[in-house]
């Protein structure tokens, strides 16, 4: 059965993209757009000060290069873990009302709570949510990623990688390094994230300079300008 959402009075297979600025939101908006989707807008929800992502702690500059080369708005919303959800609702109902749209696209791939925190939300914002990376399997999902052309490297990742791992290039040697150690090959659980640089959907690359290395409960980071 296709669960896909269906359009109602609202622009036609049109989504907001739940956009991280890592691998996996972009290549399910590379996937939205295979199936001839309309990208409207992309929302990211950020630190309570509003300067870095959250999870990936990409600066919002780098964030709005990425929105640019894929020729599109980018919604940036500062909160709290505790305000998380209801921002992200609250950005939702306004984006959908703004655009006019059907649906949001997610880049999870097999955890059943996120998907039914993403239903949830979108419920509340009168859309559906669709993702269309769900159930593939990871390492061969990940290498589909690279081959796709998505140039990312890794920028946040748990203390069992480490910080050597920060500022990789990632591609087949590198995921092999990382299922050594007992790492999820597309870091599915939290593992890892990434910022993407470019992808065949970018009008250009992104120029980012890494800096220093940086331990925060017990995660590591990157530093990028």
């Amino acid at each position: 059965m296709d669960k896909r959402p269906q359009s109602s009075n609202l622009v036609p297979l049109s989504f907001i993209s739940s956009w991280s600025g890592g691998k996996d939101s972009c290549f399910a908006f590379m996937k939205a757009i295979e199936l001839g989707w309309q990208p409207k807008v992309l929302l990211n929800m950020m630190n309570e000060k509003g300067l870095i992502s959250r999870s990936h702690g990409i600066p919002a500059d780098i964030l709005q290069a990425q929105a640019k080369a894929l020729n599109l708005p980018i919604k940036n919303i500062p909160a709290s873990w505790e305000q998380y959800e209801e921002k992200f609702i609250g950005a939702l109902k306004q984006l959908v009302e703004e655009e006019k749209t059907s649906s949001a696209v997610f880049g999870d791939i097999d955890l059943e709570a996120h998907r039914a925190w993403e239903e949830k939300v979108c419920k509340a914002a009168g859309i559906k949510a669709f993702l269309p990376l769900w159930q593939k399997e990871r390492r061969a999902l990940v290498s589909e990623m690279i081959r796709s052309g998505i140039k990312t490297y890794i920028v946040s990742c748990n203390e069992t990688m480490g910080q050597d791992f920060l500022g990789k290039l990632l591609d087949e040697t590198l995921i092999d390094k990382i299922e050594s150690l007992g790492v999820d090959a597309c870091g599915e659980n939290g593992e890892y994230h990434t910022l993407v640089v470019n992808c065949p959907l970018f009008a250009n690359e992104i120029p980012v300079v890494f800096g220093e290395r940086i331990k925060h409960n017990a995660y590591w980071f990157i530093e990028m300008c």
